[in-house]
């Protein structure tokens, strides 16, 4: 069984089907990789669209069905949904679903599938060299991390990864970061590289420590994995906080990353950017389709991976009987960055919202100005196999 990413089917049990099944999934969701499991049990042939490499596609994908995340699986014409939605479909439903498409052919109105060929239309040549190596580096890393993914989703195999020559290549590429120049990198450049070389870093750092199981583990992992970018060592701690939120405190720090006379303040952006809480190593049961982030795009890219973040119950739920707004930590961690008031915040949160129910409960709540929020415990379980 071998997955192309770009359209092509996926071969399960072999039984004739007449019909299409498509999933639009990214690499490394394991989301996706618990579907394609499930599909492939009942034997079908499946039609898998990556939309992290067929960006052109994301706002149909997202016009027919009204969500921002993946996976979203079609039979033929029929929207199913994402991952929970089809593990909790009614047996009796999913049967008459996988007789539809092993009976009847493809609708004239079934979902897009890429063009033969066709593919981001970023050209490398028009990028920063400093973006082009970013969005090499990771999408080698997840093409690895999805090869080592357990065909449920749940965990990774960190050890034999480790040991896979192209784990090896991949260090020999990520050596390249020591000549990239950041100085002249523009805001956009600077936001799509450095979300990328976080979320690699996040990989090669369980590869190299195993992932952290406690508060010390993981605050020596976010304070000592590293990168050598432009002759600068560069932390998690110091690519989210330095970078990324315009050199401001994290959690549990008594101290800025960077002082007034650390050269990589020059490449800290002038103010937090609040939509990068959603690019980081995502963990939420949906995830944004999109994995790799490139300058041209990165700010619609930002906003879809915020509407996917809040679009999860576990992210933001609205219970209009108890005029309540449950939100995830990070919106309490990070307050600052969204608003230092709940209304301020609430607002923020519907202004990035794709329009759905959910956010017309919100605005209600706001309008009303009768409203209390908490937050739900965060969820810090490894997904590694030992």
């Amino acid at each position: 069984m071998r997955s192309l990413n770009t359209g092509s089917p996926m071969e399960g049990t072999e039984k004739s089907q007449s019909g299409r099944v498509t999933i639009y999934s990214v690499p490394g969701c394991p989301h996706c990789k618990q579907a394609k499991a499930r599909l492939l049990e009942l034997g079908l042939l499946l039609h898998e669209v990556d939309l992290n490499q067929h960006g052109a596609l994301r706002p149909q994908v997202k016009q027919l069905t009204g969500r921002s995340t993946v996976p979203q699986i079609f039979f033929n014409n029929i929207h199913v949904g994402g991952n929970d939605d089809l593990q909790a479909m009614a047996p009796e439903k999913l049967e008459y679903l996988v007789r539809l498409v092993r009976q009847e052919g493809v609708p004239p109105d079934a979902p897009p599938l890429p063009e033969e060929g066709a593919e981001n239309a970023e050209e490398a040549e028009n990028q920063d060299g400093a973006a082009v190596l970013s969005e090499i580096l990771r999408n080698t890393m997840l093409e690895l991390f999805s090869n080592y993914l357990s065909p449920d989703g749940k965990c990774v195999d960190y050890k034999a990864m480790a040991k896979s020559p192209s784990f090896e290549e991949y260090c020999e590429l990520a050596v390249q970061l020591q000549r990239v120049d950041l100085q002249v990198l523009t805001r956009e450049e600077k936001l799509a590289f450095f979300i990328n070389i976080y979320n690699a870093l996040v990989i090669h750092g369980n590869l190299r420590m195993g992932p952290p199981k406690n508060t010390w583990q993981r605050y020596r992992f976010f304070n000592y994995v590293s990168y050598l970018i432009g002759g600068e060592v560069f932390t998690l701690q110091d690519i989210e906080n330095g970078v990324l939120r315009g050199n401001k405190k994290g959690i549990g720090q008594l101290l800025k990353p960077f002082s007034k006379g650390d050269p990589r303040l020059q490449v800290a952006l002038p103010q937090a950017e609040p939509l990068i809480h959603f690019a980081l190593n995502c963990g939420a049961k949906g995830c944004p389709p999109i994995k790799t982030y490139t300058p041209k795009e990165i700010d619609s890219q930002l906003h879809t991976a915020a509407e996917a973040f809040l679009e999860n119950e576990d992210s933001c739920r609205v219970d209009v009987d108890k005029s309540e707004v449950k939100l995830s930590q990070i919106f309490k961690w990070y307050k600052g960055d969204f608003g230092d008031t709940d209304e301020k915040l609430l607002n923020w949160i519907s202004n990035h919202m794709s329009d759905s129910p959910k956010k017309k409960d919100l605005q209600e709540l706001l309008k009303c100005g009768r409203f209390k929020v908490s937050y739900v415990p965060y969820d810090w379980a490894t997904n590694s196999k030992d």
